[in-house]
C-alpha cells in the first residue's frame, strides 16, 4: 500500500469514490473536496439518500454540486455501483435533494435572524449595504421589478463608492410562497445577510443551491464585495 493512502475500513466510507487528492465524483470521476460534493449514501430501506451534513455511518459516494450531475447518476445506476449494493435511487431524487438544500438555506436564514445577522425590509436592507453592513441580499423570485432595482442601485453605489472588486451578491432562489411553506411568518420579499457566523452560514448554503441548479456554477449577481488593495 502506498504511504499516501489512507487506511479505510470497508464498513467505512467511500472506497468506491476515493482519490489521493479529495473525494471523487461518480459521474465525472473528478475528485474535489467534501465542499464542493454532496455525499450520498443507502438508507436502511434500500434507497439512496443526500447525506448534506456528511454523518451519516456507512459506505458513501460522492456527486458534483450539479443537479444534472444527480439526474445522470441516477439514470445510469450510478449508485448502486458506487456503493456495492443493490440500492434503488428514486427517479426524482434530484428534485428531492434541491428541496433539502432549500430548506438547509432557509434553516440557516432563521439562526441567522435569531442571531441578529439577517434582516428584512427594503429600507434596511438599502441601509445595510449603504453602510457596508451587509455581506449578500436576497429577493423572491416574485419580488416588483421596481423594489430590486433600488436595492441594486445601492449594491453598485457602494461597489463604486468603495471600489470593491464586486458588488455584493444579489441572490433570488425562491418565491415568497415556498419561503412561507418553510418559514411561516419569516418570509421575506428582500432581506440582507450580516456577517456573522450565522450570516457566513447563509451566504455558504445560498452559493451551494445556486451552484446545484445551475450547472455547478454560481450565477449570483456580484461577488464577495472585497475592497480593492
Amino acid at each position: 500500500m502506498s504511504a499516501r493512502e489512507p487506511t479505510v475500513s470497508p464498513e467505512d466510507d467511500d472506497l468506491a469514490g476515493y482519490d489521493v487528492n479529495g473525494r471523487m465524483c461518480i459521474v465525472t470521476r473528478e475528485s474535489g473536496s467534501p465542499d464542493e460534493l454532496i455525499r450520498f449514501v443507502a438508507a436502511p430501506d434500500g434507497t439512496v439518500v443526500a447525506d448534506l451534513k456528511r454523518q451519516l455511518p456507512g459506505r458513501g459516494c460522492w456527486v458534483k454540486i450539479d443537479r444534472t450531475l444527480v439526474d445522470k447518476a441516477v439514470a445510469k445506476k450510478s449508485f448502486a455501483r458506487a456503493l456495492k449494493t443493490d440500492v434503488k435511487a428514486a427517479a426524482d431524487l434530484g428534485e428531492t435533494v434541491d428541496k433539502l438544500l432549500m430548506q438547509q438555506l432557509m434553516q440557516m436564514m432563521n439562526m441567522a435572524r435569531k442571531a441578529g445577522q439577517f434582516i428584512t425590509g427594503a429600507s434596511k436592507v438599502d441601509a445595510a449595504i449603504r453602510s457596508g453592513a451587509a455581506l449578500a441580499v436576497f429577493h423572491a423570485t416574485d419580488a416588483a421589478a421596481d423594489g430590486v432595482r433600488k436595492i441594486d442601485q445601492a449594491r453598485k453605489a457602494w461597489h463604486l463608492g468603495m471600489e470593491t472588486e464586486e458588488e455584493i451578491p444579489s441572490y433570488r432562489l425562491f418565491s415568497e410562497s415556498e419561503m412561507e411553506g418553510l418559514m411561516g411568518q419569516n418570509a421575506f420579499i428582500h432581506a440582507a445577510v450580516l456577517a456573522g457566523q450565522a450570516g457566513e452560514g447563509v451566504v455558504k448554503r445560498a452559493k451551494m443551491l445556486e451552484q446545484y441548479r445551475n450547472g455547478g456554477q454560481s450565477r449570483a449577481a456580484g461577488g464577495a464585495g472585497r475592497q480593492k488593495q
